[in-house]
């Protein structure tokens, strides 16, 4: 049977790589690589600020070449759609015609991302949306990850820093999703059942910026 070759949208995060995990066991798929949105005034993960060169550590623990799209620290929607589209169509004229997502069950975000990709004729494929339990799930699949960055219009700074485990989420107040899917955290992930060896940091210092907070990890 011939695979379907996909990208896999990489935030570096919890719900990336519970998608990577699922679709690396779907075997409709072939994946031929991570795709990351990248603030180059800082050389972080967008909205996760996690170092680039962690980002590369993973990639190179997983085993899959990371592809990156570019956006300035002040980037609109235009500039980040338009990087987005340009390395997109390089990897359409190769046969890749999908890009996998972690999204869970915000419908106006998979529609973003459905619009975006139809404007060059690919498609989205949400090997976790609808799944109930998922931090669950990630914790008992053998995962691990820090929490690197809250929202402070839901978390206190108490919540960064700290390990995505199970009294994390109990300490979460009722009205915070646990998978963080409205963007009340970001995560970094640096051991589990797609990684070939853990990956290492140390805690660095806690920033605020603008309403979040930022914990530093250094590679």
């Amino acid at each position: 049977m011939m695979r379907e070759k996909v990208l896999l949208s990489w935030s570096g995060g919890k719900d990336s790589a519970l998608a990577l995990h699922a679709i690396s066991q779907d075997q409709r798929y072939e994946i031929v690589g991570l795709l990351t949105t990248v603030t180059e005034d800082y050389h972080r993960i967008s909205m996760h600020g996690v170092r680039e060169a962690l980002l590369e550590q993973q990639a190179g623990a997983i085993g899959l070449p990371i592809s990156k799209v570019l956006i300035s620290k002040n980037g609109s929607y235009e500039e980040y759609e338009s990087q987005m589209k340009e390395v997109l169509l390089q990897f359409q004229q190769s046969g890749v015609n999908a890009v996998v997502f972690g999204d869970i069950f915000l419908e106006d975000i998979r529609k973003y991302r459905e619009e975006n990709l139809a404007r060059v004729g690919m498609k989205g494929v949400f090997p976790l949306w609808g799944k109930d339990n998922l931090p669950q799930a990630f914790i008992d699949s053998g995962f691990k990850a820090i929490v690197t960055c809250v929202d402070t219009k839901a978390l206190d700074k108490k919540f960064v820093g700290r390990l995505f485990d199970g009294e994390f989420l109990a300490e979460l107040p009722a009205i915070v999703d646990p998978n963080g899917e409205n963007g009340e955290f970001h995560s970094f992930v640096y051991e589990g059942p797609i990684f070939r060896k853990k990956i290492s940091y140390r805690i660095g210092e806690v920033v605020k910026r603008d309403s979040f907070y930022y914990c530093d990890l250094e590679p």
